[in-house]
């Protein structure tokens, strides 16, 4: 797969302050790449430079394999976290003068705009003001007017804040729709789920260096410790779980079951199968749960940047 944007070791600081520090990300044409971090680790400003907002010290940016250029500006949508709408304009007003500003003719771009407000089931918004919507009105617009001219690349900054789960989930959907159309995406944010739920590939940004790069899936892999979530009902799990620690490396699990099981996690060695283990177990007693232990993104996150 090529990439549609590539960050080559890119270094910025303001001041005595490294907010960057030799860092390359490859972002894969028509994938979703989750930027993380925690807060002041880079991130925006990592968005920034990406954006033409702010130059870097050193290193150098591709956008679908040219040199970053001041007229990619069309070729790149930007939801910032800070959202920046005009409040005493009208929205139909101040969304066709900001499609305007990314080379929109204003017959395609009110066109365009009428298709989304039906989408999105805000057509009566047109003449209300900013100032009259609420946090989550608001930010559809600025969505809508972020995706209008159907760049190559989207940066979403924290796109889901403010948004009731119904919106949220709404503008899901949406982002993964134009994934689909072949919009490459950037999303930013904290919340792991969404991260979970959208994201191909992923890199960990922490203390201005990049500490973590790839597919989601293989760095789950690389995460996993081969350990087993187990819920086993025999007739005196007490003596049960003695002989388990006996055997393997054993530790209390919790989740919910109707029944009254031996909850456990085991870890096993590396020349040790679960069909050894399911095998095992199905001599003991019942055996009615049995989960590979797959770390989360959330899991990912913490983990890394405690090591780092």
């Amino acid at each position: 797969m090529s990439n549609l944007l590539e960050v080559h070791s890119v270094s910025k600081k303001f001041g005595e302050f490294t907010a960057l520090n030799n860092v390359s990300i490859s972002v894969p044409k028509g994938s979703i790449f989750g930027l993380l971090g925690p807060n002041g680790a880079g991130k925006t400003t990592l968005i920034r430079v990406i954006n033409q907002i702010t130059m870097p010290d050193q290193g150098h940016v591709l956008l679908d394999s040219e040199p970053l250029q001041s007229y990619h500006v069309k070729d790149i949508g930007y939801l910032p976290e800070e959202r920046g709408l005009y409040k005493s304009m009208k929205v139909g007003e101040q969304a066709l003068y900001l499609a305007q500003l990314k080379g929109m003719e204003k017959r395609e771009a009110k066109k365009r705009l009428k298709m989304w407000f039906e989408r999105l089931e805000i057509g009566d918004w047109w003449n209300k003001k900013i100032q009259e919507l609420s946090k989550g009105m608001a930010q559809k617009i600025q969505f809508v007017v972020t995706v209008l001219h159907e760049p190559k690349l989207l940066i979403f900054d924290e796109p889901f804040s403010g948004f009731d789960p119904i919106n949220a989930n709404l503008i899901k959907d949406e982002i993964l729709r134009l994934r689909d159309e072949g919009a490459t995406v950037i999303f930013s944010t904290h919340r792991m789920e969404s991260v979970e739920e959208l994201c191909d590939h992923i890199a960990l940004i922490h203390k201005s260096n990049k500490v973590l790069d790839g597919n989601l899936m293989d760095i789950k892999r690389n995460y996993k410790t081969n350990t087993y979530e187990i819920g086993i009902e025999s007739l005196n799990n007490t003596n049960l779980e003695q002989e388990l620690k006996s055997k393997f490396q054993v530790s209390p699990a919790e989740f919910k079951t109707l029944g009254d099981e031996l909850k456990v996690h085991i870890k096993l060695s590396q020349n040790e199968t679960a069909n050894d283990l399911l095998s095992y177990l199905t001599t003991k007693g019942q055996v009615s749960h049995f989960v590979e232990v797959v770390p989360s993104a959330n899991d990912i996150f913490i983990q890394t940047v405690k090591n780092n």
